[in-house]
This record gives C-alpha cells, sequence and structure tokens, in this order.
C-alpha cells in the first residue's frame, strides 16, 4: 500500500491563531498517524510560486491521509483556528508504491 501525503505551502497572516491552530492538530495527526516530514526550514523556490513555509506529513496510506483532512476534528480546526490566519496551497498525493 502506497502511503500518503499532504504538500502544504502557506503564507501565515496571523500568527496568534495560526499558532492555536498548530498545538490543535497535534492531537489529530497523532490520532490518524500523521508524521511530519518538513515542517518549515530553509527552502528556495525555483520555479513558480510558493508560500513562505513549507509543510509535508505523511500517512500510512493516501485514504488515511484524506480521511484524516476530511475527520470532524481536522475540520474543526481548520475553520476555528487556521480561517483567516493563514492561506494555504493544500495538495494530498498518494506515494510510489
Amino acid at each position: 500500500m502506497s502511503k500518503g501525503y499532504w504538500i502544504v505551502s502557506i503564507d501565515i497572516a496571523d500568527e496568534a491563531p495560526y499558532n492555536r491552530y498548530v498545538a490543535a492538530n497535534a492531537a489529530v495527526f497523532e490520532k490518524w498517524r500523521g508524521r511530519f516530514v518538513i515542517r518549515g526550514g530553509a527552502f528556495e523556490t525555483v520555479q513558480g510560486t510558493s508560500g513562505s513555509r513549507q509543510v509535508v506529513i505523511e500517512f500510512e496510506s493516501y485514504q488515511q491521509a484524506l480521511a484524516c483532512y476530511k475527520s470532524p476534528d481536522y475540520q474543526q480546526i481548520l475553520g476555528d483556528l487556521r480561517a483567516g490566519a493563514a492561506i494555504a496551497h493544500f495538495t494530498i498525493v498518494e506515494g510510489v508504491p
């Protein structure tokens, strides 16, 4: 079974609610066994555009990555804490088998 990944390029507009979102999402990722592969760090955009921060989260499967995103727990913190605090380009992708 192929792993699943969240690939996110994000611009943070308001640090305080975004930091609350980050604190709240830890429990959701633990529940769905999401593991940060990339969380910030140095990067260089060599083609196209990107946000000011890059994040990649690995899940045991593509289906699990989708289920985590669609889960009521994640959707609640997404709407309550991240909405308005950041603009994200967000892709969920299946890894190579």
